[in-house]
């Protein structure tokens, strides 16, 4: 039987706005029907709660200190192994519908005479992935991805000849008299997009990938279908924009307590402008309308997708992962935006399909195993029967928990944030090297080392929404020890050493190789040499007689 896999990535998809993970008003049937079909993960946490660092180890299996693409555009060094980098070598095709997020080392490839157009050039420049069709969105005025053209002509086919469609339809709204009102602005999130559902970003790329499909014939292939929204601008076409009005909105999670005496880097972040933007009701009301509707039409879309597969006659061979790069505070907390680590933005939504009758004994579970970003890559391989590589992938393949063999796979959930990129770290005085957030999650403490300052501990057993900050607390400092020892173990960790396993390494007998080798260190003589060897005849270290 042939193999494919579908892994499906949405963009600032909070974990807990599908019906199957618990919203009440916000019905996913089609999502909820995958997570039937499969294992669904409510305790999945991403590597840094922010699109490009996320990514770099969703693609590559590692934590961010280890590749490290520590921010959005810092890019991921040439020689890092990606997803398509495990799979080609066993025949898969390892394609892209959609956005990555990724910035190509241009210095890395230059140095190394890499021409950013041969083959092995795209596919360093691309996270390993043939871009089918790549379209990160975000570019309102800018430059633009060269290979954006094909979106551009899908638009003007439909009589939108316009030189950004992607800004000024599908991202824009209009008034009565016409003028174009900016989705980048939130007070116009509740209005519908110029572009018709069709149009927009979510279905456009959906056909995208039926197209990939399609084409791939009877090759064994790995598509990455990467979503651009619900993330900014928030804005939807209709009918989904006024689908989910304020009566369906959820109240902010937060209390005025967080904002006495918060920790100076959380309390830098309350001030951002996007926090301060989504402390007013109104437009948190509007954005919530836009977001709730953009998610529908991602549902939506993951039914026809599904519809699709099933026509096409495989269902029954393909894995599906249906995941988000990371979720969206919306007003949780006084924050706006992500990158902190409460769970509205560092949680995420995992669903794994697994179509093998081995994996009938979980299926339709929800596990609640501490689960990264990283272990996508490794089930993967595991799923295309590749070998283990625990020396360069750091993750776990999760094929363990969906055959119903364990039900845990690691103690602490780990994910760190680099803000010397934000305009924080200058407000707060602090250099570019000391920027550093690390996230340790063992399933009821939460702890952030914050470089230069006291650490942040929440117990999410007595707290799940996260409302008090216990590490300042001196009753709570043995805990804050003891989570410290736990990052200082994870710090320890060999993470560099790629091109040899510890297998490897183990395999060998240190002095018996060196010595086959003909080097003699430490022998007093050539009876001792003997005594290592045995039978082996000796050829190094004799006495030769002069001639």
């Amino acid at each position: 039987m042939t193999k494919n896999v579908l892994f499906i990535m949405c963009d600032q998809l909070r974990w807990d706005y599908l019906s199957c993970t618990g919203h009440p008003h916000l019905h996913t049937p089609n999502i909820d029907t995958l997570a039937a079909r499969g294992v669904l993960f409510d305790r999945a946490y991403v590597q840094s709660p922010i699109c490009g660092p996320s990514r770099m180890s969703f693609y590559t299996g590692r934590y961010v200190a280890s590749h490290g693409s520590t921010w959005n555009n810092i890019p991921l060094k040439v020689g890092e192994m990606t997803l398509g980098d495990h799979l080609r070598p066993l025949g898969v095709r390892t394609a892209l519908c959609g956005k990555t997020h990724m910035s190509a080392d241009v210095e890395g490839m230059k140095r190394l005479g890499l021409a950013p157009d041969s083959e092995i050039g795209v596919r360093v420049a691309e996270c390993g992935f043939e871009p089918y069709e790549r379209e990160d969105g975000l570019h309102p005025d800018g430059p633009r991805y060269p290979r954006n053209e094909a979106y551009d002509q899908f638009m003007e086919k439909r009589g939108w000849p316009d030189e950004n469609p992607w800004q000024t339809v599908a991202n824009s709204a209009e008034d009565e008299d016409g003028n174009i009102l900016s989705g980048w602005f939130m007070d116009n999130a509740d209005k519908p997009a110029r572009a018709a559902d069709e149009e927009s970003e979510t279905p456009y790329i959906t056909s995208r990938a039926m197209d990939f499909i399609r084409e791939a014939g009877d090759t064994p292939w790995c598509l990455h279908l990467s979503y651009i929204k619900p993330h900014w601008p928030y804005i939807v076409p209709a009918p989904y924009h006024d689908m989910y009005g304020p009566e369906t909105h959820l109240d902010p999670v937060r209390s005025a307590a967080e904002r006495e005496k918060p920790h100076p880097v959380y309390g830098a972040f309350m001030e951002e402008r996007v926090s301060r933007a989504f402390c007013d009701d109104g437009t948190r009301t509007r954005v919530l309308t836009a977001y709730m509707g953009l998610i529908k039409q991602i549902d939506d879309q993951m039914g026809r997708l599904m519809a699709f597969l099933d026509a096409q006659g495989l269902t029954e061979e393909t894995m599906i992962i249906f995941t988000s790069d990371h979720g969206d505070y919306l007003g949780d907390h006084w924050m706006g935006e992500k990158e902190l680590f409460h769970d509205a933005s560092a949680r995420i939504p995992m669903i794994v399909v697994d179509p093998r009758a081995e994996a009938d004994a979980a299926r339709g579970q929800t596990s609640s195993a501490l689960v990264e970003a990283i272990d996508v890559v490794p089930t993967i391989l595991d799923y295309f029967g590749g070998e283990a590589v625990p020396h360069i992938i750091e993750g776990h393949s999760l094929v363990p928990l969906l055959h119903g063999q364990t039900d845990s796979l690691r103690d602490v959930a780990v994910s760190e944030y680099d803000y010397s990129m934000r305009g924080v770290r200058q407000r707060l005085g602090v250099a570019v090297k000391d920027a550093k957030l690390t996230m340790l999650f063992d399933g009821r403490w939460k702890y952030i080392f914050a470089e230069g300052f006291r650490p942040m501990l929440f117990d999410l057993q007595n707290d799940p929404d996260e409302l008090t900050d216990l590490g300042a607390d001196p009753a709570h400092q043995a805990e804050c020890a003891r989570m410290e020892k736990l990052l200082f173990a994870w710090a320890r960790r060999t993470s560099q050493r790629t091109t040899r396993s510890d297998a490897w390494i183990a395999a060998r007998d240190p002095s018996l190789g060196e010595a086959k080798a003909g080097i003699l260190i430490g022998y007093r003589n050539e009876a001792e040499l003997r005594e290592v060897l045995g039978p082996v005849a000796v050829r190094a270290g004799k006495t030769h007689k002069a001639g």
